[in-house]
């Protein structure tokens, strides 16, 4: 038995995530631990809502509440949301917990005493109509890299440039419009990363199984201009964790808080404390700790591409350069864009299908489906309502749902509620026990591999064969001129029902749920033998006839939907 750490990126706390976020970062990595409980390894599946900064203090004050009430209730509602989607966390955290105060604190501390930490006094954005220092993501100007214009003062989402706020052209404040910004002095904390670059470039160049989107995104940062820039790791803010040296104030820090990106990706960590807190587990360091039992861990992160830059340069700099046995990770799943029926989603912006109202409109399945099958991988995807009512139609209620509606309704009118007996499989059975054994082999390396869409476009073609089996051998003709046989045939596909359940779970679990109550039994045991997994159900086992497994999307719905969702969102 294998072990499996996996974390996705934190969802940030300021209102509830789009379709894009969903499924650049939480829905493939429930896929991966899903599929990784199926086999029968040990999984830990954290994740948290991200917390900290200025946007968390402004969205308290837009809704007029407290910043700590307002994160308590967002992640609250965030939880419900991950919950409706059928997200598999072990734990679902909040970075603003005292677990990922201690441990921010700690880290710091301990990059100091390694001489990894400088203080600088320097100068940055201060916005007098605000009245306030502007963090880096709330000034945009035009990239002096590229020429963007709504480049953040952090970073280009167009040529994914690290920016400082003073680097872009014609700034202005995104809380008021103001242009009327000067720079002042203030002090601050650097990440010395400039010293770890050689330590870093070497890690990243032993990470040959990384996707080249991944590898690609780091090996820029790494490599443009001068390399790979120190980093200011704390701000003037009063939300967030306090500027400590371990347990001991930081002469000079007073007053200031961590950056938001130091201490995100250290709440990893803290989750799993947070997990064994609260009583779910036993031990958080056999998973984080190489000198507690980690050695043998398998850790997986899976983010959006606009996250890669953190996780594979910033965040392994404070797990490497504090030079302590913590858990590196092995592997980092990266996504592209999601785009929005002509433009892109956009939570700041408003614009496209967001996870509440989705849940509203349709069971998860019918989103998980989709966008597992549909996520950008290789490159952008787009979204659009037509795709979607035809992958829905075609995938799930043409090749699975009426797969399962025909069989059952079938063996009930002829042979009652019950797996009937008789006859035996011949040549037609063995082809398709040899295609679905080649098939479920290669989904099964498909989803090892984390190649979500090829995954998805195996697991179809499973439901396929299946389909085309039964065409072919059309049982409610055998039923005329031999009865035993068409009782063979329909004895292989009930048990085909319960397959298609086991191996689809990971993709549309309440679905696979409901097919193996219809098929009552509990029997989960993955299909290393096809041959015998499709002899599970024996004759005389009771069965019930499920309700429609999935409907189809009428054109007047996908209609409604497209006037109703037209991009924006109060």
């Amino acid at each position: 038995m294998a072990r499996h750490l996996i974390t996705s990126a934190l969802p940030y706390i300021n209102g509830i995530k789009h379709l894009g976020n969903l499924v650049g970062s939480q829905l493939p990595a429930d896929l991966f631990a899903r599929f990784q409980r199926a086999r029968g390894h040990e999984v830990l599946f954290l994740c948290a809502t991200d917390e900290h900064g200025t946007p968390a203090e402004l969205a308290a004050a837009k809704a007029d509440q407290p910043v700590t009430e307002y994160c308590a209730e967002l992640h609250d509602v965030q939880a419900r949301i991950a919950a409706g989607f059928r997200l598999s966390f072990d734990h679902f955290g909040r970075s603003s917990s005292p677990q990922n105060h201690a441990l921010t604190q700690h880290f710091a501390g301990r990059l100091a005493d390694l001489g990894l930490i400088r203080e600088v006094v320097e100068k940055q954005m201060y916005s007098n109509a605000d009245g306030r220092f502007l963090p880096d993501r709330y000034i945009e100007g035009t990239c002096p890299n590229c020429g963007f214009e709504s480049a953040r003062g952090d970073q280009c989402d167009n040529c994914t440039k690290q920016l400082d706020p003073t680097d872009l052209i014609n700034p202005y404040s995104t809380i008021s419009g103001s242009t009327d910004l000067e720079e002042r002095e203030t002090k601050h904390l650097f990440l010395c990363q400039s010293q770890l670059r050689d330590t870093l470039q070497t890690w990243i160049d032993g990470k040959t199984d990384w996707p080249v989107l991944t590898t690609s995104i780091a090996k820029k940062w790494l490599n443009d201009g001068d390399g790979l820039q120190d980093r200011g790791i704390t701000r003037d803010l009063d939300w967030g964790i306090a500027v400590k040296r371990g347990d001991q104030d930081w002469p000079g820090m007073e007053g200031k808080v961590f950056y938001v990106w130091f201490d995100a990706p250290i709440e990893y960590i803290a989750c799993a404390q947070e997990w064994v807190d609260a009583g779910k587990g036993e031990s958080w360091e056999r998973w984080w700790r190489t000198d507690k039992g980690a050695d043998d861990v398998t850790y997986t992160q899976f983010m959006g591409k606009d996250n890669v830059p953190f996780h594979t340069l910033s965040f392994p700099a404070t797990i490497l350069g504090s030079q302590e046995p913590w858990k590196a990770v092995d592997y980092i799943k990266s996504f592209n864009y999601l785009n929005y029926d002509g433009g892109q989603f956009s939570t700041s912006r408003g614009r496209g299908v967001f996870m509440d109202q989705a849940l509203e409109i349709l069971p998860s399945d019918y989103w998980r489906w989709w966008l597992l099958s549909h996520a950008p991988e290789s490159s952008d995807s787009e979204f659009t309502w037509e795709n979607f009512q035809q992958s829905v139609n075609k995938d799930l209620a043409d090749v699975l749902g009426n797969f399962v509606s025909r069989v059952t309704k079938f063996c009930r009118a002829k042979f009652g509620e019950e797996v009937p007996a008789g006859g035996s499989f011949g040549e037609a059975e063995q082809t398709l026990i040899q295609e679905l054994t080649t098939r479920i082999r290669a989904y099964e390396t498909h989803m090892s591999d984390m190649e979500v869409r090829k995954s998805a476009q195996e697991l179809r073609a499973i439901w396929v064969a299946g389909n085309e089996y039964l065409q072919a051998a059309a049982p409610w003709s055998t039923f005329k001129e031999d009865p035993e046989q068409a009782a063979a045939q329909i004895r292989l596909a009930l048990n085909l029902i319960r397959l298609y359940a086991v191996l689809s779970a990971p993709f549309i679990p309440d679905a696979a749920a409901t097919l193996m109550s219809a098929m009552k039994t509990s029997d989960t045991e993955w299909p290393d033998d096809v041959a015998q997994a499709l002899e599970t159900l024996k004759p005389g086992h009771a069965f019930t006839v499920p309700d429609v497994t999935f409907r189809k999307i009428t054109n007047d719905e996908r209609e409604a939907w497209q006037a109703q969702f037209s991009g924006t969102r109060d």
